[in-house]
This record gives structure tokens, sequence and C-alpha cells, in this order.
């Protein structure tokens, strides 16, 4: 697996996803964060639904945030480079980059913090394994504790 400092994923922009001009529609890049999370995920060799399953692990959202450069549309193949920018113990933030193929233009930045959770919905800790797994991925456990 080594040390995976960002992972890209490719997706095209269909009709759907766009307005009349065909410019895409904002709340699509927020599903291409996570078709990126999920796949960089992935790349780690972590799959959600092992860990909702197997650890009771819910990757839940509490916060979002894109960063609008350019408009992406219909038909454009889009890379979304997606790096873990923090973990801790019950938090990890994602970091993503989407850029058009053609001309490698930067179109928008986000990021997405994330609590882990149990199924019922309260916060816990993320098993070590899985913190092994996201350190591997470039990020760094602060020394700060978390409630």
């Amino acid at each position: 697996m080594g040390n995976l400092q960002h992972h890209d994923a490719t997706v095209r922009v269909r009709y759907a996803e766009t307005d009349q001009m065909g410019v895409v529609y904002h709340a699509n890049y927020l599903v291409w964060f996570e078709v990126g999370r999920v796949e960089l995920m992935r790349a780690l060799g972590v799959e959600y639904k092992t860990m909702e399953i197997t650890d009771d692990c819910h990757i839940v959202v509490v916060n979002a945030h894109c960063r609008y450069l350019r408009p992406a549309h219909y038909d454009e193949l889009l890379t979304i480079r997606t790096r873990i920018a923090e973990s801790r113990n019950r938090t990890v933030t994602f970091a993503y980059e989407l850029f058009r193929q053609g001309d490698g233009v930067l179109l928008a930045t986000g990021e997405t913090t994330h609590v882990i959770c149990g199924a019922n919905g309260h916060p816990k800790l993320l098993p070590a394994k899985y913190r092994t797994v996201l350190a591997v991925g470039g990020a760094t456990d602060s020394p700060r504790r978390e409630a």
C-alpha cells in the first residue's frame, strides 16, 4: 500500500448534472467529493461497507465546504484528487481538488469533515487499525485531545 499522499478518481459530467446551459449544478461537486473519498479509502484498503458492518463505524459528514473557481460542463472528464488532510481519534478531514482533464485547469477545491459514529448515532473512537491506515495516507494525528 505504501504512503499514499492522494488518490485520483475520474468522472465524466453527465447531462443530468448540468443546467440548461450545460454548466454543472453546484451540489454535484459534493457528490463527486464523495466519489473521491470512497475511492481514496478503497485505495488504502478500507471499504465503508466493511467499516459499518464489521466495526460499527459510520463516517458522518459534519462540515462540507466547496470553493468554485471555474465551471465544469457537460461531457467533460474530470479528475477528483482526494487526500486526508487530518485524522484524529474521532474525526477525519478530507481535502479535494477537482481538475478538468483536457487542460488541467483547477475547477474547485473543497473539504469535508467527518465524525466517526456508531449505528446509534453517537460519536466513537476510530479503531486503531483505521487510524493506522489513515495515518499512512499522509495524515498525522494531532497531539490535542478530543472530547
